[in-house]
């Protein structure tokens, strides 16, 4: 998408996420600048990944991504492209990526975006 290595979806309503999302760019300052990644608001764009088959929903309740070759990550495979991509981080993308860990750190990720979603939904924040 754009040329970009990286293209995160994200949403700004979720306190958590914002903050989660502000330290990251904070971190990749430099690669933001240069392009390579972005951070967007999909409340600001909520169809911008329905090509992909994804709904404004899917992204409030999981981090999506664009690589360079436009392929969707999503959940805790965007947490790691983060991290592979920020200074000092590579080695969290290293030990919660590799083949075996892989699948528990999606499990993890998925639980926690799950009740991280619902307690948005109960203070209603969209």
């Amino acid at each position: 998408m754009s040329g970009r290595a990286l293209t995160v979806w994200y949403n700004t309503r979720c306190p958590v996420c914002d903050a989660g999302i502000d330290r990251q760019r904070r971190r990749l300052i430099e690669a933001v600048k240069a392009g390579r990644v972005a951070f967007r608001d999909i409340n600001l764009e909520p169809d911008a990944l329905s090509s992909h088959g994804a709904s404004l929903e899917d992204i409030r309740r999981r981090l999506h991504a664009t690589d360079a070759e436009g392929r969707l990550l999503v959940g805790a495979d965007v947490a790691i492209a983060v991290w592979r991509a920020t200074p000092g981080e590579g080695w969290l993308a290293s030990l919660f990526g590799n083949r075996l860990i892989l699948p528990l750190t999606r499990l993890a990720y998925d639980r926690f975006a799950d009740l991280l979603y619902g307690w948005n939904r109960r203070k209603r924040r969209w």
